[in-house]
């Protein structure tokens, strides 16, 4: 990545990013002038190889991109970077032809698109998704209801995980265009935070695509392997949420009144202050190695058989896990410090708050991944670090 490029994201959020804190907390619409700005940047989906309309930008490239936008607002950083966890699979595991036809316009337009596995009774445990997909002659046919999908309502195509009904104990990755008849969304879900971005209950009734649209290897393999990217960036975001909450403790602190000087003087206020630089720097430094552990395979030639064998990244899991719980800590600490002002929506800190929750919860929540690390990397002794 250039300097420039980073410079280039830093005036989006100056300028796109950088209003009133209730600007992007309530929108009845996506901000869909927001999306075009960032466009504009020559940004958008910059993880997409060059031959795919993206900029070819490395994960660990990712990470501070991710970083900055989610200091002006996490939801619309969310926007902007989930479409990698469904541009990854497709990458790696779609044909010529569908990365052709799919990937490349997205990639030029700047568009988007959605990943559909989770569901109202299968949750965290994937294995018991109901959504099927039947081979009929050269079609496959999807039918399902699935739970939460960010951008599923404008996003250029779907990648939905089903059972096939054909083998019960087998499962697809399937890419649907978003305008194939039966796809419908249900409804958008009214979430506490992160509320600048768009994630739907969507019902799949009988939606036909070709056979070819089958992407190659098991669909809950695929998943796993796609989520290593977005789990790095779900934590990115969280750096960018300290920070600003950082920031804005700092602003209030210098002007403050306490005892015969300001909150900036006081020694608790200085500890708390080093304590969040602290957690932010380490932060950072896990979201990057993770970053580069995953750039590692996703640079070779055989990465898919790599990502294949290796499944989930273990300081994937530990970035979003880690960050999650220390930018948590940190939007605590900070709330404290505004005393009443703190729980009111007077201030940013509020939102900020409700916003950085969503990195432990989203794609996997904290007992989930801890225990995905216990059977992964604590059990088989070799494996442990």
């Amino acid at each position: 990545m250039k300097p420039e490029d980073l410079k280039a994201v830093r005036t989006f959020v100056k300028e796109r990013l950088g209003g009133p804190h209730t600007q992007w907390d309530g929108l009845e619409d996506k901000p869909s002038d927001v999306y075009e700005r960032f466009r504009e940047t020559g940004l958008a989906n910059w993880w997409l190889p060059e031959e795919l309309g993206g900029r070819g930008l490395s994960l660990e490239d990712g990470v501070e991109i991710v970083n900055e936008i989610a200091y002006g607002d996490a939801g619309v950083a969310f926007t902007l970077f989930i479409s990698v966890l469904g541009t990854s699979i497709v990458q790696l595991y779609g044909s010529e032809e569908l990365k052709a036809r799919y990937l490349a316009p997205m990639g030029e337009r700047g568009a988007f698109c959605a990943t559909l596995g989770s569901e109202r009774s299968a949750g965290s445990e994937l294995a018991k998704i109901e959504t099927s997909v039947a081979v009929d002659g050269d079609e496959l046919v999807v039918t399902g209801e699935k739970f939460f999908s960010t951008n599923t309502d404008f996003a250029d195509f779907l990648v939905v995980v089903a059972r096939s009904a054909e083998d019960p104990e087998a499962y697809h990755a399937v890419l649907v265009p978003r305008d194939t008849p039966g796809v419908e969304i249900v409804k958008r879900w009214d979430v506490i935070g992160l509320r600048s971005s768009y994630t739907y209950q969507v019902s799949l009734q009988g939606c036909r695509v070709p056979l070819a649209n089958r992407l190659d290897g098991s669909g809950l393999r695929l998943l796993e392997i796609g989520l290593n990217a977005s789990r790095i960036l779900i934590a990115a975001t969280a750096i960018g949420v300290a920070r600003r909450i950082r920031d804005h403790c700092m602003t209030y602190a210098k002007s403050k009144p306490l005892r015969d000087g300001t909150l900036v003087e006081s020694p608790v206020f200085a500890q708390r202050l080093g304590q969040m630089e602290m957690q932010i720097d380490v932060m950072k430094s896990h979201c990057l190695r993770a970053a580069r552990d995953y750039d590692a395979i996703m640079s070779a030639p055989d990465a898919a058989a790599r990502f294949h064998r290796q499944g989930t990244l273990k300081s994937a899991l530990t970035a979003k896990m880690f960050c999650g719980q220390a930018g948590w800590e940190v939007a605590s600490v900070g709330s404290e410090m505004f005393g009443g002002l703190g729980y009111t929506h007077e201030l940013p800190i509020g939102k900020l708050v409700r916003d950085v929750r969503y990195v432990s919860l989203v794609e996997g929540g904290d007992d989930v991944l801890r225990d995905l690390l216990f059977s992964r990397y604590v059990v088989p002794v070799p494996r442990r670090s």
